[in-house]
């Protein structure tokens, strides 16, 4: 993406002339503290960084440096989760772990529609200590024992995102203690669904969670019999229905103090032992709970910590994914292996602007400062259209030295040269959005337009490690380089894995394409998972052994792999449909071009093959459909808007002149579209916690405006 607008020729010249001079100035230093062995970061971008390890092009595709990495970071005494945590204990025994900011109020405020949200005014980061979280993990674990609960028996974590969750994390690692984890946005039936095919007794989850969503539910989970609530203001001993217990975890940490409990013999695990089940957040129907072994896990992070440069106990990651989702508890264990800090936030207290943070107070990142941060391409997407907006209510000074610089330092990067002067003077209040240190943001989840991308390397100036990786093979499967800044891709392979290509001819792909090899991607090595708890129809298809002994997932992706051995993910298998004329359209790739329009804050393209047309679903961005609105003079109520079929094609204009400009094929946009009064969340159930879409979901919501743009066929 490369912003054009017309400027003063006067003032682009003086920017032109300044940033020279500074070139100039700083040129020749930078020559001199330049090694002679040293790379530019053109030059690490053209290396290769990895190949077909066979003759053939479908792969196995081999980081260059897989064999030696491994071996030096894997150390074989340390092959337990308990043990790795218990290893950076006794290197940073001191050393702030974990954080979370302490509430100093919170008031109703009303809005000028009558609406009510809290707000809240939060202190500074409290921390705990290495040695304090290990102190209160073992009690947890002991207190947890002395309930009833079992070695290589499962315990549920239903929970937000906080300390707590990774203290009972680290307790049930301790003990051998097999974790279940569910969304704490999942629906009823899919909670029971977990809690009953896991079959467990114990459960650990939040005062809110527990009168909002388990309450209801506790009859029809008959083996459950304890209920841990994580918060401190919840007197012990209280009894719901059927007799379950209902106790604080305080107050379980309590007993597992007493002398005759902490000196209860621990059984510790073994590599192979189950460390986690994690429930998918179903984007494809009922939820399904992945195995995954403490010698997965280890093999994940060991790969996604090798892609991180200089990890330390200098570093404060900022936590605010569900800890849930793989990846987020993956970045966590990687930090909590490094001696790294983490400081908790939410969605909602994350920036000064969030939604609960009241005007005039700071969000978290302001005062964490992280220099670590993962985030889903959902969100990133949502940072950058809202700067964007910004920036075209600035002056017209403003914004064209923000345009200026923009583009200067995009052709800097392509050169493979920093910024520092446009960093400092025209990006550093961006930047201090999210607490001005960021040197490392990780993104997984779904892949990340290039434009987003690009906007992160430039406003944020911090590079964008992409990822790709899933819940079956811990997370870890590629990402790209801290020094590569090409986009729309995922990186190379990491030295926990190797990668391959499968023929998919039905959808046109394979390996002999040119110019890149194509087909749909299967991870193998010590990273991908055991399988599906209970379901062994679902392993079969998934997953297999290789003819050396390795484990495979085949992943319904379809990548190409690029010269310089980075893979990019181009289509998906559930994604493509073939329409009447026999046309295919993948409705992934339709999407993520859309969403790069400012009008558009979601969308779902949706196409049945007995029709000749795509349609799609649309979350309109408030602020760019209200001044549509504005200048087509058409007035109303929100809801009036969406249902106004002068806005809808209106709309659907600019969508199409998207595509278009994107050089989407005619088949492939969208003839008739429906625009959604309400956003998509996890709380709505259309989309999961990782914000990708729940077609099935989707489809069953707008059946009727399906019916009606299909012309009720």
């Amino acid at each position: 993406m490369r912003f054009k607008q017309e400027v003063s020729p006067v003032l682009e010249l003086m920017f032109r002339v300044l940033v020279g001079l500074y070139s100039l100035v700083s040129y020749l230093p930078y020559l001199l503290m330049r090694s002679s062995d040293s790379e530019s970061l053109s030059e690490c971008s053209r290396r290769v960084k990895a190949r077909s390890v066979s003759a053939h092009p479908e792969g196995p595709y081999r980081d260059m440096s897989a064999l030696k990495t491994l071996s030096m970071c894997m150390q074989p005494e340390v092959n337990t989760l308990d043990r790795v945590f218990e290893a950076s204990v006794r290197r940073y025994p001191e050393h702030d772990c974990l954080g979370t900011r302490e509430l100093l109020s919170e008031e109703d405020e009303r809005q000028e529609d009558g609406r009510v949200f809290k707000k809240v005014i939060l202190g500074e980061y409290r921390w705990m200590s290495y040695d304090q979280v290990y102190r209160e993990a073992r009690e947890f674990g002991s207190g947890l024992t002395a309930l009833g609960q079992k070695p290589l028996t499962n315990v549920t974590i239903f929970c937000e995102t906080r300390a707590e969750w990774i203290i009972a994390a680290l307790a049930c690692f301790i003990n051998n203690f097999p974790l279940v984890t569910l969304y704490s946005t999942l629906g009823g039936p899919a909670i029971v669904h977990g809690l009953n095919e896991a079959e467990v007794s114990h459960i650990i989850t939040s005062k809110e969670l527990l009168k909002t969503k388990l309450k209801d539910i506790l009859l029809e989970v008959p083996r459950l019999c304890h209920i841990i609530v994580v918060d401190d203001k919840l007197d012990g001993g209280s009894v719901y229905a059927r007799g379950i217990s209902v106790h604080s975890m305080s107050a379980v940490q309590r007993v597992g103090a007493q002398p005759e409990n902490a000196s209860r013999q621990v059984q510790p695990p073994c590599a192979s032992d189950i460390a986690v089940i994690m429930y998918t957040s179903g984007s494809t129907g009922i939820p399904k709970g992945v195995m995954i072994s403490h010698s997965n896990i280890i093999a994940g992070i060991t790969g996604m910590s090798e892609r991180i440069p200089n990890l330390g106990k200098g570093d404060a990651y900022i936590g605010y994914l569900p800890l849930a989702h793989v990846l987020e508890l993956s970045a966590e264990l990687v930090c909590l292996a490094h001696g790294c800090r983490i400081g908790y936030s939410s969605a909602q207290t994350l920036a000064d602007q969030s939604t609960k943070i009241k005007k005039g107070s700071k969000g978290d990142c302001s005062i964490l400062q992280p220099s670590l941060m993962a985030a889903v391409p959902e969100i990133m997407d949502r940072i950058y259209k809202n700067v964007m907006l910004k920036v075209e209510q600035m002056s017209v000074f403003q914004r064209t030295l923000f345009l200026l610089a923009y583009n200067y330092k995009m052709e800097q990067l392509a050169m493979g040269y920093n910024t520092p002067l446009c960093d400092r003077f025209v990006f550093r209040k961006v930047r201090a959005l999210l607490g001005g240190r960021l040197r490392v943001l990780l993104s997984g989840g779904a892949p990340l337009s290039a434009a987003t991308q690009r906007f992160m390397n430039i406003c944020f100036c911090c590079p964008v490690g992409q990822g790709y990786g899933l819940t079956e093979t811990c997370g870890a499967g590629t990402i790209s380089q801290l020094w590569d800044y090409s986009t729309g891709r995922v990186g190379a392979p990491l030295v926990c894995c190797e990668i391959q290509l499968k023929d998919w001819t039905e959808g046109g792909y394979r390996s002999t394409d040119k110019p890149c090899p194509r087909g749909e991607i299967l991870i193998g090595g010590p990273n991908v998972t055991m399988g599906y708890y209970k379901n062994k129809e679902k392993n079969c298809e998934d997953f297999f052994v290789g003819k050396k002994g390795q484990r495979w997932f085949c992943t319904g992706d379809i990548g190409e792999f690029h010269g310089d051995g980075c893979l990019k993910i181009i289509d998906r298998k559930k994604d493509l449909v073939k329409l009447q004329a026999g046309e295919y359209v993948s409705l992934g790739k339709v999407e993520a071009i859309l969403k790069n329009c400012p009008l558009i804050d979601n969308i779902c393209a949706y196409a049945n093959s007995n029709e000749s047309y795509v349609i799609g679903f649309v979350v309109p961005n408030q602020k760019q459909l209200l001044a549509l609105a504005e200048r087509r003079r058409v007035k109303g109520l929100w809801e009036e808007l969406c249902n106004s079929p002068i806005i809808e094609e209106e709309v659907l204009k600019v969508i199409t002149e998207v595509a278009l400009t994107a050089q989407l094929e005619r088949f492939e946009i969208p003839c008739k579209i429906c625009l959604s009064t309400d956003a998509w969340t996890p709380e709505t159930g259309l989309v999961t916690d990782a914000f990708k879409l729940k077609r099935k979901e989707l489809k069953t919501h707008y059946q009727h405006d399906i019916e009606r743009m299909y012309g009720a066929k």
